[in-house]
């Protein structure tokens, strides 16, 4: 049985660690050094997220320390003026939270995390609510797939799919989740495509392609 492709669900933290928006400056200073990440949703109610507090906020604070924004820079940054003077999580934090899915895929969650510039996502079901948190290493544990598993999943969906008369003859060898397919195949004009679907197989690191057409 092939090994379906993963969700956001599969390799999130259900443990989640956050703070309410009443929670004061030092408080959540403390819960990031003890818990060891860098933003911590904030929530209200039963757990609905309105906004995630990072150490980027929470800097803007040290930035400011010297001296306060003059009009100019209040102007010119509003929003850190703000922050800079601020002692809670609901006037630190960044509002609304950038969130995903339980659903989503792992690709549409390193995509969001690199658009917004983010090492953790809050994951949240209906209304807002918290399930879990995902971060860029839980993204990686894809690739902690054992080789053999990979080999199998390539030469039952890409290799016996692609090439039905002639698939006894391809060698798919896994090493390190890098992928060599060698051998002889009856149409040359599928080899690149194997190689494509082959690297799309989640959880593997690379692939070489050695594959060659049988001569008629």
């Amino acid at each position: 049985m092939s090994h379906p492709p993963s969700t956001v669900a599969d390799v999130m933290s259900r443990k989640v660690v956050a703070v309410r928006p009443g929670a004061e400056f030092k408080e959540i200073v403390a819960a990031m050094a003890r818990w060891r990440v860098t933003a911590l949703p904030v929530l209200e109610g039963e757990g609905r997220v309105i906004g995630i507090v990072s150490e980027a906020d929470l800097l803007l604070k040290e930035e400011f320390r010297d001296h306060r924004p003059g009009l100019v820079g209040q102007l010119r940054r509003p929003g850190a003026a703000a922050k800079a003077g601020s002692e809670r999580a609901e006037t630190l934090m960044t509002s609304p939270a950038v969130t995903i899915a339980p659903g989503a895929s792992l690709p549409q969650a390193a995509r969001l995390m690199a658009a917004h510039h983010v090492k953790r996502l809050p994951v949240v079901g209906p209304h807002g609510m918290i399930q879990g948190v995902v971060s860029r290493s839980d993204l990686l544990k894809v690739f902690l797939r054992r080789d053999e598993s990979l080999a199998d999943d390539i030469r039952r969906d890409v290799i016996d799919r692609l090439f039905p008369l002639s698939h006894h003859q391809v060698h798919v060898r896994v090493e390190a989740g890098v992928v060599t397919l060698s051998g002889d195949v009856s149409d040359g004009a599928l080899v690149p495509v194997s190689e494509r679907l082959a690297r799309a197989v989640e959880g593997v690191v690379d692939v070489r392609c050695e594959l060659t057409a049988e001569e008629t």
